[in-house]
């Protein structure tokens, strides 16, 4: 064999050792393959015609994806037309006030996702050596940028600064165990933490001190088992999914009961498994099921008005649901766990269509089954 074609074929061993490294290492720094963005329905509204719309889709956010592509050498070998940051395990979401920027609790990457919508970037929250995470659950925002989660393993309410620097942090000299929900009701200058394992909910003030606490372990009205999430409409009242009574609770500002409504079931108005919960401008409750992956929108007697999704991977479908959040424009963000993604709906208030009222529960065919988790 001459000379020139063992040279070739040296050459040709490192060529394919050096591609295989590159795979290699983009494939290490991968958390999943990424996904491609698919196009957005146009019209997806509920209910559907011929009835007035009252919620419509308008689109889901998974990382980097949403915004620009990046390209390099790396990705082209790989047949990547893209990288950067992705939703893993979401379960909290909060926008701040102009929303310019989506704040997404993620338990797999132990920290808080950021969207920036004026730079069209996604990256975590940079926070100091005091402000790390070990369970983040929920996520809210004041007006002033300040940014609250709570972290449940941890134990504890952090707020940070609008840059992630450590502002204070709240719970574990009261007692604080396991904080998922959280509220901020700057009106009457109260932050409430629902404390599952407390079956509790506590209260402190903007300046960080604690006030109370109040109910506790059991199923009569105002008792509270597994409380998970939390809101709070615009008079101040606080409302509960109350996890293991399957029902959502309503409180005053001072902690005494108003109402509540649901029961443990399959069909409408009744709940599996309850988590996220909102208010819109007009006192309508939304209340997330991860079981039947959906969300059931209420009036604030109780009574149900209409459910929006069914358990499925498209647009306006959902796996697994987690935290919700509505916004001073009534849009709603939902996270929708297994899917990582944060899908986005827009409340259609009554003087926006010739509806006086979101229309009584629309059936798309049949009972809403629950699903099993697994969880």
């Amino acid at each position: 064999m001459s000379r020139s074609t063992n040279c070739l074929q040296r050459c040709y061993v490192l060529l394919v050792t050096l591609l295989l490294l590159v795979a290699a290492v983009g494939l290490s720094g991968c958390v999943e393959k990424p996904r491609k963005v698919l196009e957005e329905p146009k019209n997806l509204v509920w209910p559907m015609p011929p009835e007035q719309p009252r919620i419509r889709y308008i689109k889901s956010w998974r990382g980097q994806i949403n915004f620009k592509k990046r390209s390099d050498f790396k990705d082209a070998l790989l047949g990547i037309d893209h990288q950067g940051l992705y939703l893993a395990k979401p379960y909290g979401v909060a926008v701040n006030a102009d929303g310019s920027r989506m704040y997404v609790t993620d338990a797999k990457l132990r920290g808080v996702v950021v969207f920036d919508m004026k730079k069209e970037q996604v990256y975590m929250l940079k926070t100091d050596a005091m402000g790390g995470l070990a369970s983040p659950v929920e996520v809210r925002v004041d007006s002033k940028g300040r940014i609250y989660v709570t972290d449940s393993f941890g134990g504890k309410l952090m707020v940070y600064k609008p840059n992630g620097e450590t502002l204070r942090t709240l719970g574990r000299a009261d007692g604080m165990k396991r904080p998922t929900g959280l509220a901020l009701d700057e009106a009457h200058n109260r932050i409430y933490v629902s404390d599952v394992v407390s079956h509790q909910i506590m209260v402190y003030d903007f300046d960080g001190h604690f006030i109370k606490r109040f109910s506790e372990r059991g199923s009569d009205p105002g008792y509270l088992n597994f409380p998970n999430n939390l809101a709070v409409d615009k008079d101040g009242k606080i409302y509960v999914t109350d996890s293991g009574n399957f029902r959502v609770q309503i409180f005053s500002p001072e902690g005494e009961y108003l109402s509540g409504f649901g029961k443990l079931g399959d069909g409408f108005g009744a709940f599996a498994r309850p988590k996220g919960i909102a208010v819109d401008s007009d006192n309508h409750v939304y209340v997330l099921d991860a079981a039947f992956g959906n969300y059931q929108i209420f009036n604030n007697a109780g009574q149900l008005l209409l459910f929006v999704g069914t358990v499925g991977r498209g647009p306006g479908m959902f796996w697994l649901p987690a935290g919700m959040y509505i916004d001073n424009n009534d849009k709603i963000y939902v996270v929708d766990s297994l899917n990582k993604r944060v899908q986005v709906f827009q409340y259609i208030k009554e003087e926006e269509t010739e509806s006086t009222a979101i229309p009584k529960a629309v059936s798309n065919g049949g009972t809403a089954k629950a699903v099993d988790s697994g969880r």
